[in-house]
């Protein structure tokens, strides 16, 4: 791009700007004079936070109940753009839906009910407004379920690809492992694990520690003891190590035979993460012969191996057979 297409591209920007502001200070302008100049009262429409008071004791709602309501409201042009203008700093605006005396189930009708007990509409007299009616919705059900509380397990469902030439090593940590959800009884008792949502992580070749919202699902009404979850795993680069002085173990001896090989031990090399191989002992590879497969005229036998499952491989076993000798036990 050359100077005068980047002085264009500036020019047309803030051209822009210009007018997005013009057009700001229009629409502000026009709320002043609709609302502050004219002393006429008018309607609008308002979002107003919902308050639920009074639960029955051991009881806990059984299913989401909206969080606001759209109510309309009227008064005079500048008491409405005060309102607009300072409504995020009044906790006090609300309407309260009290459960005192409802059994398990009960429907609101909400503008039967704000008449018959206006005092729940909560609108600080000092915004000089007034209540008109309830626009959306027209009525909230409300449903209840004894409490209940119950420890479960964390699910995760993340998959991780490390980079190449890195290899994650060992189970991946979860902390913590399991939390309490409480929610209605219903609903808890159905309600084995928590899953975090499914993630992919790419390319990586350092150890992963990361956190994970927890979050009940949409429609349950439940609280979960945790807010987050950690999630770690070992990433470890790629290495070889030779093992020295691996025992040989001889499996389904024959309690009447004497049972000796030769060599004791074997050695060989394993690949997996480098810190994981380098602290790897002997004793933790198995080398063995099965004495089912021995037979008085055969001399050598095959070495079987079973390493630990974060070896991604081993190699040059030495010796790879062994010699088993057997002698009868005299009585």
């Amino acid at each position: 791009m050359n100077k005068e297409e980047k002085v264009k591209n500036v020019s047309s920007f803030f051209n822009w700007q210009d007018i997005t502001t013009a057009l700001s200070v229009i629409f502000l302008a026009f709320l002043l004079w609709l609302f502050v100049k004219s002393e006429d009262e008018y309607s609008i429409n308002y979002d107003i936070p919902i308050e639920i008071r009074n639960l029955p004791s051991s009881f806990i709602l059984n299913e989401e109940v909206p969080k606001t309501a759209k109510i309309q409201i009227k008064g005079q042009g500048r008491s409405l753009f005060k309102t607009l203008l300072l409504k995020r700093f009044f906790p006090e605006f609300k309407l309260v839906l009290d459960l005192e005396r409802i059994s398990e189930k009960y429907s609101f009708v909400l503008n039967d009910y704000f008449d018959q007990y206006p005092q729940k509409v909560v609108i600080p007299p000092s915004f000089d407004i007034s209540f008109v009616e309830v626009v959306h919705p027209s009525s909230i059900y409300i449903s209840l379920d004894e409490y209940k509380e119950k420890e479960v397990y964390i699910k995760t469902n993340i998959y991780v690809k490390p980079k190449l030439g890195y290899v994650s090593v060992g189970n991946p940590e979860i902390n913590p492992e399991f939390i309490t959800i409480t929610g209605s009884r219903n609903t808890v008792e159905n309600i084995e694990h928590v899953v975090i949502n499914p993630d992919s992580i790419l390319g990586v070749d350092e150890n992963i520690n990361i956190s994970f919202p927890l979050n009940p699902p949409p429609g349950q009404v439940l609280e979960y003891s945790h807010k987050k979850i950690t999630y770690s795993q070992a990433i470890q680069k790629i290495d070889e190590r030779i093992i020295s002085e691996i025992p040989v173990k001889v499996l389904n001896q024959d309690s009447t035979m004497r049972v000796f090989v030769s060599p004791q031990t074997v050695s060989l090399t394993v690949v997996g993460g480098n810190e994981f191989i380098s602290n790897l002992k002997p004793s933790e590879i198995e080398a063995s012969v099965d004495f089912k497969n021995w037979s008085e005229g055969m001399q050598f036998y095959e070495i079987k191996v079973n390493a630990p499952k974060d070896v991604i491989d081993w190699m040059d076993l030495s010796p790879m057979s062994i010699e088993l000798i057997a002698t009868q036990i005299n009585n």
